[in-house]
C-alpha cells in the first residue's frame, strides 16, 4: 500500500488494522466454540445480523453509490463482511444436524432462505460484490453437504427460467443494457469498461519480474482506479510481475490447504462444515478479485484477502481463522454427550 501511493495515510491506517486483527485472531483462538453449535445461539446471531444489515438503509453512510457502511468519524465498518462469518456458522449448524436426511430437497430451500435473506439485504445496498460472495458461500456449502445434485439442478433451472422471463417480459431496455455492460464491460471502454481495461494494462505491463516496488505507473499516475482495494491485484502484478503473482498464489494455496486440513480433522460435522465454508469464502474472494482484475469476470468491487486496504474485510478474515483455530484447539476436549448431540440430535 505504502509503495503504491508514496504517502503514509493508507499505510499507517492499515498497519493499525493489521495489529487489531492479529490481536482478535489470537484472542479468538483461545475460546471454545461449542456454544455456536446451538440452535438458539445461531438463531440470535442470524436475526441480529439481519437487523444490522437492515439498519444500514436507515442510518448507513453512502460510499461510492452504496449505502453499506456505518461511519463513526475516525473509523467505519462494513457489516456485510461480518455477515459472511455468521452465514458460514449458520449453514454449518444447519447441514451438520441434517447429514442423514440431506438428500431431501427441502434442505436446499430452507438453507437457501437463510442465505437469501442476507443476500437481498446486501444486494439492495447495492453491494454486488459481497452479494455474489454470499451466494457462492451458500452454493459451495450446498455442494459439499451431500445434497442431491438433481434437486440442485432443478432449483437452478427454475432460477434460469425466472431470469429468462424477466429478461423478455419484465426488464426495460435500459435495464437490459446495464446488465449487458456489467457482464461485458468492454462494450463501453470509455465508461463502465474503463476500469477493466486499465487493470488489464497494469497486469500486462508487469511482465516477468515487474516494474519494481513503487514504480507501477498505472497506479502511481492514477490511471488505475481503486488500486488500494478493488484493483489491488493489478497494482501488485504491475510492480511484482509474473514471478510475484506465482509466489502470491502459492501463499494463498498454503492458507486454503491448511484450512481444509483442519476442517478434515474436525471433531464434528459442524467444525468440518465451518472450515469448508471458510475455505469457500477465501477462494471466492481470490477467484472473483483476480478474475475481475484480469478482465475475465464482471467488475463487482471485491477485495482480495490480506492485501486490499480496509479494516472490515481484514478483521473478518482473521475472525474466521481465529474461530477455526479455537475449534482445532478444543476439538479433543469434546465430550461423548456432545458427540451424541451432534450426530443424533439428543
Amino acid at each position: 500500500m505504502h509503495s503504491f501511493v508514496g504517502a503514509d495515510l493508507f499505510f499507517n491506517k492499515q498497519i493499525v488494522w493489521i495489529g487489531i486483527s492479529l490481536v482478535i485472531f489470537f484472542v479468538l483462538s483461545l475460546l471454545d466454540y461449542r456454544f455456536l453449535n446451538s440452535t438458539k445461539i445461531i438463531t440470535i446471531l442470524f436475526v441480529f445480523m439481519s437487523l444490522v444489515l437492515f439498519s444500514l438503509f436507515l442510518i448507513g453512510s453512502m460510499v461510492r453509490g452504496a449505502q453499506s457502511w456505518f461511519d463513526f468519524g475516525k473509523f467505519s465498518f462494513q457489516p456485510s463482511d461480518f455477515a459472511k462469518i455468521v452465514l458460514i456458522a449458520l449453514l454449518a449448524k444447519y447441514f451438520s444436524r441434517r447429514h442423514v436426511e440431506i438428500a431431501n430437497v427441502r434442505h436446499i430451500l430452507v438453507s437457501g432462505f437463510y442465505a437469501f435473506v442476507i443476500f437481498v439485504l446486501v444486494f439492495l445496498q447495492p453491494d454486488f460484490g459481497s452479494a455474489i460472495i454470499i451466494f457462492l458461500l451458500w452454493f459451495g456449502m450446498v455442494l459439499v453437504s451431500g445434497i442431491s445434485k438433481k434437486h440442485l439442478l432443478a432449483v437452478f433451472l427454475i432460477l434460469v427460467a425466472v431470469f429468462s422471463a424477466l429478461w423478455f417480459f419484465g426488464f426495460e431496455n435500459y435495464q437490459k443494457q446495464r446488465i449487458i455492460t456489467f457482464i461485458y464491460p468492454y462494450t463501453d471502454i470509455s465508461g463502465a469498461g474503463y476500469n477493466a481495461r486499465q487493470s488489464v494494462i497494469a497486469i500486462g505491463s508487469g511482465g516477468i519480474v515487474g516494474k519494481g516496488v513503487g514504480y507501477g505507473t498505472q497506479s502511481r499516475l492514477r490511471f488505475l482506479p481503486e488500486y488500494e482495494t478493488d484493483f489491488m491485484f493489478a497494482a501488485f502484478a504491475e510492480e511484482w510481475g509474473f514471478i510475484g503473482v506465482i509466489i502470491l498464489f502459492a501463499l494463498y494455496g498454503v492458507v486454503v490447504w491448511r484450512i481444509l486440513l483442519i476442517s478434515a480433522r474436525g471433531a464434528t460435522n459442524f467444525e468440518t462444515f465451518f472450515g469448508l465454508g471458510l475455505a469457500i469464502m477465501f477462494m471466492s474472494h481470490i477467484i472473483i478479485h483476480v478474475g475481475m482484475n484480469m478482465g475475465l469476470l464482471p467488475i463487482t468491487g471485491t477485495t482480495i484477502p490480506f492485501m486490499s486496504y480496509g479494516g472490515s474485510h481484514l478483521m473478518t478474515e482473521f475472525i474466521g481463522l481465529g474461530i477455526l483455530m479455537g475449534m482445532r484447539r478444543h476439538s479433543r476436549a469434546m465430550h461423548r454427550d456432545d458427540m451424541k448431540k451432534e450426530f443424533f440430535g439428543l
